[in-house]
């Protein structure tokens, strides 16, 4: 059996070198970076057993994806495509300091990902696994995408799986509507949603701090878990269960941030792998804070570990819940 199993796009992703407007740049880091794939590589950095799912071209753009996760230590399924109108998807992302946001910009129309069915796919492996993972970062780039996220969901979910989605909200990508149009449509197939709270008022139109948005939005979507990443690097998480109806809260570590844009996939497959290990919510939301906190301390996407590091860093989150 594979513990988790994460499906989605991964877009490359080129930024330039400091923090220089893309307008005035002369060069770029390139590196693979994608919701369900820097899960993967997170929990599987810890000790889980996953494998991520996607359809890329077959390209020398496609092919680095690939290889550039495989280095990581992810397993991948991956259905390639030789069609000359599925694309490799690109974002472009300009770092800014305050005053002046970061940004990024999406090139991924017409991407193979939007057009991976079911059937690109080793469904008796999505059947035969704990958690599948999903982003809607990826449903919404077609119809087509968010039909498979859901008939992967429901793969998984019949085969007694339970099923995880972050709203992975990026603003240019797709509208507000879009994002609650689809989750609406995938909310019976859900277990578990990450959400950053920014994202959820502004994709789901909701109002309130993390504590009340994730009420709200667990009783709108009739959700096991909800799990609202705070603005400053903490994290709230509720889970719906007889005994266990409480608010978990957990603070922020202060850290100096050398890339934040690993973060989320980090925290995420984290929790999860926590989860997988037997961990109660309590515990998988300190360790997904944790692991955020180093992500941000490492240049590029994905969670890298040194023996005993998380254990540590998980020692010094503070409990906020009481």
């Amino acid at each position: 059996m594979t513990e988790l199993i994460t499906f989605g796009e991964t877009p490359l992703r080129l930024s330039p070198s400091g923090n220089e407007r893309l307008e005035r740049a002369r060069q770029a880091s390139i590196q693979a970076d994608g919701t369900a794939s820097n899960v993967a590589a997170a929990a599987g950095e810890i000790g889980a057993e996953t494998l991520w799912l996607s359809k890329l071209p077959d390209s020398p753009l496609g092919r680095r994806v690939k290889s550039q996760l495989e280095e990581q230590g992810v397993d991948t399924a991956v259905a390639w495509s030789d069609q000359p109108g599925h694309r490799q998807g690109l974002t472009f992302r300009e770092d800014g300091v305050n005053p002046r946001e970061s940004k990024y910009y999406h090139d991924r129309g017409n991407t193979a990902a939007a057009t991976a069915t079911p059937a690109d796919f080793p469904m008796d492996r999505v059947q035969d696994t704990e958690i599948i993972f999903a982003g809607l970062g990826t449903a919404v780039l077609s119809k087509q995408a968010a039909e498979t996220t859901g008939a992967l969901l429901r793969a998984a979910s019949g085969g007694g799986a339970m099923t995880a989605v972050d709203l992975d909200y990026s603003r240019g990508l797709a509208p507000p509507d879009t994002y609650s149009g689809v989750l609406e449509e995938l909310a019976g197939e859900i277990d578990v949603l990450f959400a950053d709270e920014a994202d959820a008022r502004e994709a789901l139109d909701r109002s309130g701090g993390p504590r009340e948005l994730a009420n709200t939005i667990a009783d709108e979507y009739n959700l096991e878990i909800i799990v609202v990443r705070r603005s400053n690097g903490g994290a709230v998480a509720l889970r719906d269960s007889p005994g266990t109806n409480i608010i978990h809260e957990r603070e922020a570590i202060e850290t100096e941030s050398v890339d934040p844009t690993g973060e989320n996939g980090a925290f995420a497959g984290a929790f999860l792998e926590q989860l997988i290990d037997g961990s109660d919510t309590a515990r998988s939301l300190t360790y997904a804070v944790a692991a955020a906190t180093l992500t941000r301390t490492l240049p590029g996407p994905f969670l890298t570990l040194a023996e005993t590091e998380l254990d540590a860093v998980a020692e010094d989150v503070v409990d906020k819940s009481k």
